[in-house]
Parts: C-alpha cells; sequence; structure tokens
C-alpha cells in the first residue's frame, strides 16, 4: 500500500486538503472530549488534527510514512498531539474493546474479502456502547470520476453496509450526492454514503 500512497502524498500540498471531511463536520455533537478515537487511514492528517481539536485522543494509522511526516507538520502547526502508527491496515492488531469511537473516511482501498476482514475488526475494536463513523463512495461515483477508487467492488452500498454491520445499531445510514471540495484528491459532484452506528452495551 506504501508506494503508491507516498506518490501521491509527495509534496508540499496536501493532496486532501486540511480541513476536515464535511461528513465529520456533521457528527461533531457526537463527539466528546476524552474519547479515545481511532482514525483509519488517516493520511496527511486533516481528519485526526481535527479530532484532537476537539478533545478527542487520536491514535491515527497510516501505511505511507510520507503521510504521516506531513500529519505530525499539521498537528505541530495546530499544536496537538495525536499518537501516529504506520501500520499495513490488512495486517494490524486493531485491538479489542480498545476505542469509543472507530473513524473511516474514505477507506475504500481494499477489495471485498480484504473489507470485510477490517470491518469485522473495526466492530471489535470497538468498546461497548461505542460508536463508527463511516463514510466512502457509492458505485455511482464511477460516473463522477471526482475521487475515490476506480474498482467498482471496493465501493459501498447501503444494503452492504446494513448487512456489514448487523450487530450495530444504525443510527444514520445515508448515500447522496453532494458537491466536495477536499484539495485536489476530491473535488466535485460525488455519489457519497454515511453510516453511524453504535456497538451495543
Amino acid at each position: 500500500m506504501g508506494n503508491i500512497w507516498d506518490e501521491r502524498y509527495a509534496g508540499e500540498e496536501y493532496h486532501f486538503g486540511t480541513t476536515p471531511n464535511a461528513f465529520l463536520l456533521t457528527q461533531r455533537d457526537r463527539l466528546h472530549p476524552g474519547m479515545r478515537c481511532l482514525a483509519i487511514a488517516d493520511g496527511e492528517g486533516r481528519n485526526g488534527v481535527w479530532l484532537a481539536e476537539q478533545g478527542l485522543q487520536v491514535h491515527a494509522v497510516d501505511g505511507s510514512p510520507v503521510a504521516l511526516e506531513k500529519a505530525r507538520r499539521l498537528a505541530a502547526q495546530r499544536g496537538v498531539t495525536l499518537e501516529f502508527e504506520l501500520a499495513d491496515l490488512c495486517d494490524w492488531d486493531w485491538g479489542e474493546a480498545r476505542y469509543d469511537v472507530v473513524i473511516g473516511i474514505f477507506i475504500q482501498f481494499v477489495g471485498p474479502a480484504g473489507r470485510a476482514r477490517m470491518f469485522e475488526e473495526m466492530r471489535r475494536a470497538l468498546k461497548p456502547g461505542g460508536l463508527l463513523l463511516l463514510h466512502g463512495y457509492t458505485p455511482r461515483q464511477l460516473d463522477y470520476k471526482t475521487g475515490g477508487p476506480s474498482q467498482q467492488e471496493n465501493l459501498y452500498t447501503a444494503a452492504l453496509l446494513r448487512e456489514a454491520f448487523s450487530g450495530l445499531e444504525i443510527l444514520q445510514l445515508t448515500e447522496h450526492d453532494s458537491i466536495i471540495h477536499e484539495g485536489a484528491g476530491h473535488d466535485g459532484l460525488s455519489a457519497l454514503i454515511d453510516l453511524v452506528a453504535r456497538k451495543p452495551l
């Protein structure tokens, strides 16, 4: 996973910008200071740094050392501290009941088999009562071509997510077309899906 992402994140510009994801901003009221948070494949840090600014204890994991270096720089500029970890998420010990909130923003870099394993690990890593926030693209995104993977099987549908997280309480599950501006990486009309779910106590 490293090389292609190292190339994408090379240079001074932040590929997806430095402002947090729009869906994440809509979930601000669910997030509270002191929460232990896992930011999955957090890249150059735009989301993890914002979460730390809200007072969360953020564990940001990514497979690109280039991205993590830029994330550290962004955190230093914003005066916040995160726990950064370089890891291959397909071969990483997520732990059990470690986090109050697990956040995956545009993490559609694995195929169906890897995704099923990752979703299972996300559920396992959540504490009872913990929140899962997942945001990504639906198959219509292949028509828009404004970001995201080119492999249809990596994209989410509401039915897929409802089945994958059937053991959780679904608080929000919405497919929508929205215009987003997130650096050069995500720009323009996009076919999006938002999931908010809670692990039972």
